[in-house]
């Protein structure tokens, strides 16, 4: 559903004569409410969780997407997007916590199998875009406000199992613990992973948010065929993001990072110079490799500061919709000023700041991992439903 904000911009462009510019801020009115709200919410959910605010979230969503399919000004597209940043961020820090809850010690795999989720419905907006609101026109983005209300039901479910099996307040952390690490330690290695999730993002909003008028201004695409290639290039980002965090809990998340920010270098520096086949293949491969290290940044983050799972959630996703939207803002502008061409030209040298990785600091586990794959630590353990006892399961 939010990837249908981005997905309709060719179409508002032309309802509504609006420069890049204006379409940059509709991506920052998005994901700056996305963002600011996401750590506020996560640090007030590790005092006091909230269960069904799932499926409150989604209830902004569901009020976002009405107001836009009849939204008569740009002033009212704003506040329309604007609210479905608002269910972003009730959603996002909760949701991230019933998926470590739920992933049996497997946090990294866990973290990407609850991200792609999201990375494959937002592959799926170009294309619904394509098949329903164009030929039907603004109003039938109301239509999926169905799949909204589909999912407020299941939330609600979902919270009640939440509810049940949350962990008492007071009873361990809730995280896997790491070898102890000095305070300004931590805090420089939270620095440079909030480097690296503001690289990654503004760089894929620059795909997100201007890759189809790229391909229509470059190679003189129709609207419905670079669509298409969105939906492509989205795949391939939903693929990169579960791949990224089984990896992660085998080979050890660092190198994840490392592969992910600063490997897709070479690709995102030839892509401005790319023939439309060459086009296609780099930003598969981009998109691929780029989004596998979301998952393992924020599952680092997470053991970096044990016990606050909500805080940290919110603060990265809130982080990532926010670089993303900042993003997309200031590239508009510069699409304005200069060409489309140029934005990618310009965003093609990001990922350099990969090399920040080389300041994470390497962390062993403490404690080790019994045969079935449980973490056994000298504080209590979790047992493989994510609860964790003291002194022994429960």
């Amino acid at each position: 559903m939010q990837s249908v904000v981005p997905a309709v911009y060719p179409i508002l462009k032309d309802l509504y004569a609006l420069d890049f510019g204006q379409i940059g801020l509709i991506t920052f009115a998005n994901q700056a409410t996305a963002s600011l709200l996401q750590p506020v919410v996560g640090s007030f959910t590790d005092k006091r969780p909230l269960p069904y605010s799932l499926a409150m979230g989604m209830g902004f969503t569901l009020l976002g997407l009405l107001l836009l399919s009849v939204a008569p000004a740009y002033g009212v597209i704003l506040v329309a997007v604007a609210l479905v940043g608002v269910g972003s961020s009730i959603f996002h820090p909760e949701s991230s916590r019933v998926a470590r809850l739920a992933s049996g010690g497997r946090h990294g795999f866990a973290q990407s199998f609850f991200q792609v989720g999201g990375n494959a419905g937002a592959a799926t907006g170009p294309l619904l875009a394509a098949t329903i609101v164009l030929p039907y026109g603004q109003r039938s983005i109301a239509w999926f406000g169905a799949a909204a209300l589909a999912a407020m039901t299941i939330l609600v479910r979902v919270g009640h199992w939440y509810k049940l099996h949350r962990p008492l307040p007071g009873r361990g952390r809730g995280g896997q613990r790491l070898a102890a690490l000095p305070s300004n330690r931590v805090r420089w290695a939270l620095v440079v992973l909030v480097l690296l999730v503001f690289s990654k993002n503004v760089y894929l909003a620059s795909l997100s948010s201007y890759y189809t008028f790229y391909l229509i201004d470059t190679f003189q695409l129709s609207f419905f065929s670079a669509q298409i290639h969105l939906f492509v290039l989205l795949a391939a980002v939903a693929a990169g993001t579960f791949i990224g965090g089984p990896v992660g809990d085998r080979i050890g998340r660092k190198y994840v990072i490392w592969v992910s920010i600063l490997g897709v270098l070479p690709f995102t520096l030839l892509l401005p110079y790319a023939n439309l086949f060459w086009t296609e293949v780099l930003s598969v491969v981009i998109g691929l490799i780029l989004a596998s290290a979301f998952s393992a940044i924020v599952v680092f983050a997470q053991e970096l500061v044990p016990g606050r799972v909500g805080t940290i959630s919110g603060v990265f996703f809130g982080l990532a919709f926010g670089a993303g939207g900042l993003g997309a803002a200031l590239l508009g502008e510069l699409a304005d000023a200069t060409s489309i061409a140029t934005v990618f030209k310009v965003c093609s040298f990001l990922p350099a700041i990969g090399l920040l990785t080389w300041f994470l600091p390497d962390v062993q586990q403490e404690g080790h991992e019994d045969r079935e794959g449980r973490e056994v630590q000298t504080q209590g353990h979790e047992d493989r439903e994510g609860h964790e006892g003291e002194g022994g399961r429960r």
